[in-house]
């Protein structure tokens, strides 16, 4: 039971979007529909212990870690890859460990990452 519990907790922090791909992946896999959810949910914990270890990541988040010595740079940087205005972009600038961006394939992460730390800041592809 206990990898059950496990499983339940980490299920847990998918966000909306995460579960919704989840859903998506267990359709094309099962070739079943989202029309019979009980099938669905009962499912998903088998299919996500399973996929984990087969799968590749493709999904990545650019994580701020420190603005750096130039937070004007990493602020004018954030909002160009994000399209957040001037007041949010400093606010994420100014939290460590906000997520700039999250889902992206490994080109867009790395990209960003390499703008950021251009621009002074330190950050981590997750």
């Amino acid at each position: 039971m206990a990898d059950l519990e496990k499983l339940v907790e980490e299920l847990g922090k998918l966000s909306v979007l995460e579960a919704a791909e989840l859903v998506k992946m267990l359709e094309e896999k099962w070739g079943v529909s989202a029309a019979a959810p009980v099938a669905a949910v009962a499912a998903a914990p088998a299919a996500a212990a399973a996929a984990e270890p087969v799968e590749e990541k493709t999904e990545f988040d650019v994580v701020l870690k420190d603005a750096g010595p130039k937070k004007i740079e990493t602020i004018k940087v954030i909002r160009q890859l994000t399209n957040l205005g001037l007041v949010e972009a400093k606010t994420m600038a100014e939290t460590a460990g906000a997520k700039v961006l999250s889902g992206v394939g490994k080109e867009a992460a790395n990209d960003a990452k390499a703008k950021l730390e251009a621009a002074g800041a330190v950050v981590e592809v997750v």
